[in-house]
């Protein structure tokens, strides 16, 4: 059976909606036990289950011979590999103490480990490959407008150094650059580790809090400012009591990192098994441009892979590349004046900017929409 449009179902409401129509439908992540459902009026012709629990009476055979195709649970596991929305701070910190980390993130980590990482069984790495994709699924629905008000989201992605400290002049530039963004009606994204994207999603997190009171929470960070130190967590929650309700961004960490905490000052989290798939998709979603702060090899390589994306028009449209740090990216490592060169002759070399000003670069990102190549 064919189908014209298939509908993603990951709400009870969503599915009790369809009034029995099931047909072309991907089911995804439900508990039935509890619901009261006549199963035998449903037509289940060409419908996906993904990881859902059903009634007892409702067996395997029961929705086979009605036509529908079930992917059953893993066993085991410390993560849904079917989740149907997002991570959110609250749920990867639960279990978290001042004297000792027993969060879900930890445990997450710890079993990816253990499994070997990139390197488990086929089971495993079946788990960790439709975990992803359901992650894939929630930021799409993210950014479509289907979790938040306000519609599309205009995503501009900010990289950097994992390692910059809190107390470094980027930064604190990064927090005010995002702060800008944000209040502008951009929607920002991070890799959603320590350092530079620490930085982007806590400018996010203060749209709304004056120039006095960054530089207090700047200040209050300053006192741990690189992630081995002891109470480096405990800072950010402490900027989370000062400023319980913040701003909306995406970080999009990654567990083959998973020794860095993920940085606690984004509302929403695509937290990844696959670090591949995740650094490629944080530059594909970033329409908008990406905001290259001081970095090192892992930034590097971010550079070209979003220079790459503008040069081929892998997803048809060409998008800002800025670069805050004119020592950085022109005199020390001559990055800039290379993809200059590299993008002589072509659109997106006009969409290349090396500044030191918060300003400029806020006021490029405005001025240069996505382009269709």
């Amino acid at each position: 059976m064919k189908c014209a449009v298939v509908r993603e179902l990951d709400s009870l409401e969503a599915f009790l909606k369809q009034k029995g129509q099931l047909h072309c439908a991907v089911v995804q992540g439900l508990d039935f036990t509890d619901v009261e459902i006549n199963w035998d009026r449903l037509d289940f012709q060409g419908a996906v289950f993904l990881g859902c629990h059903f009634p007892v009476e409702v067996t395997a055979d029961f929705l086979l011979n009605k036509g529908a195709v079930i992917f059953p649970n893993f066993p085991s596991l410390p993560y849904n590999p079917y989740r149907n929305r997002l991570y959110s701070r609250e749920e990867l910190m639960k279990g978290w103490t001042k004297q000792q980390d027993r969060s879900l993130d930890k445990m997450i980590y710890d079993h990816f480990v253990q499994k070997g990482k990139s390197k488990a069984d086929i089971l495993e790495s079946l788990a960790q490959r439709l975990h992803d994709h359901a992650i894939d699924d929630g930021v799409r629905d993210l950014l479509g407008g289907r979790i938040e008000e306000g519609g599309k989201k205009k995503v501009v992605g900010v990289m950097g150094g994992h390692t910059t400290g809190r107390d470094s002049e980027s930064y604190a530039k990064v927090v005010r650059v995002a702060r800008s963004l944000s209040r502008k009606g951009f929607f920002v994204a991070s890799g959603g580790g320590p350092g530079i994207m620490e930085a982007a999603n806590l400018g996010a997190w203060m749209v709304d809090a004056s120039d006095e009171m960054v530089d207090q929470v700047l200040d209050l960070l300053k006192s741990t400012p690189h992630f081995a130190l002891d109470g480096y967590q405990k800072a950010a929650l402490s900027v989370l009591d000062l400023i319980p309700k913040g701003g909306s961004s995406l970080s999009v960490p990654t567990w083959f990192y998973g020794h860095e905490p993920s940085n606690l000052f984004s509302t929403h989290i695509a937290k990844y098994f696959s670090n591949s798939i995740r650094e490629d998709g944080l530059l594909s979603i970033a329409t908008h441009g990406v905001i290259y702060a001081p970095g090192s090899a892992g930034t590097t390589q971010e550079i070209f892979m979003d220079a790459t994306q503008n040069h081929y028009l892998t997803y048809d449209e060409i998008s800002p590349m800025v670069f805050l740090g004119k020592q950085r990216y022109i005199e020390d490592t001559m990055l800039y004046p290379c993809l200059k060169q590299l993008a002589e002759g072509r659109e997106y070399g006009d969409y290349l900017f090396c500044t030191d000003e918060i300003d400029e670069v806020v006021s490029f990102i405005e001025t240069h929409p996505p382009k269709r190549g």
